[in-house]
């Protein structure tokens, strides 16, 4: 019976391919006896065709294609017929994108999370240096967070010690990307006790009444 076929491929597939180069998709009705008028979705969005690339024979071009693209489903329908179909998942692969540096002062026995935001296919794996050496997970010390664009470390209670640079590495197959942490420690700040300074304030205002009171018949002498 009628159906039809992108790429050679009459079932719906998965398309690998780089980023950058440019991907084409044919599509063609099999088995018709009439003129048939295809159309084509990028996700639940229509593309626009050109007449004369609208009959029996459609093709698209995906130029160039980038990252957002992955994932991305392409479909080729039927006019009259929207259950014929064929669907095409792209599976664009690429390295992972991580560069620059950032400077961070923190305050002594405060916590700090230095965060690594990088996409890649496939999936990367990440690594965290302190001063171009492998950085040491202490224990209660060093959290890692790691989502599949999102890698972070935290620092709880840093000390003097933790200054330098911490950098981000982030590994596939296809590459690598890193980043900087250039982590300053200052001085702990004098931390004044809200408790005392109401004490003295409290302290300050009663011995004012006191004065007051103590001296109101002569106040009102003058008076």
């Amino acid at each position: 019976g009628l159906e039809l076929s992108v790429n050679n491929h009459a079932a719906d597939f998965s398309l690998s391919t780089s980023a950058g180069p440019p991907v084409s998709l044919s599509c063609l009705v099999q088995n018709s006896s009439q003129a048939e008028e295809l159309l084509w979705y990028r996700g639940d969005g229509k593309v626009d065709l050109k007449d004369g690339n609208k009959v029996n024979v459609s093709n698209i071009c995906i130029s160039p294609v980038t990252e957002s693209d992955n994932g991305v489903t392409f479909t080729c329908k039927l006019a009259r017929d929207k259950s014929v179909q064929v669907s095409v998942i792209l599976d664009v692969q690429f390295p992972p994108q991580l560069t620059g540096e950032e400077s961070l002062q923190i305050e002594e026995d405060k916590d700090v999370t230095l965060t690594c935001n990088a996409k890649s296919n496939p999936q990367a794996q990440t690594a965290w240096y302190k001063n171009k050496n492998t950085l040491i997970l202490q224990q209660n010390r060093y959290q890692l967070y790691q989502t599949s664009e999102v890698f972070q470390l935290s620092i709880k209670t840093v000390q003097k010690s933790d200054n330098g640079t911490y950098t981000c590495v982030v590994k596939s197959s296809l590459g690598e990307g890193r980043k900087d942490f250039h982590l300053i420690v200052g001085d702990k700040k004098p931390v004044f006790p809200k408790e005392a300074v109401i004490a003295a304030a409290v302290v300050v205002t009663l011995t004012v009444l006191f004065g007051i009171v103590a001296r109101k018949d002569k106040i009102f002498k003058v008076w």
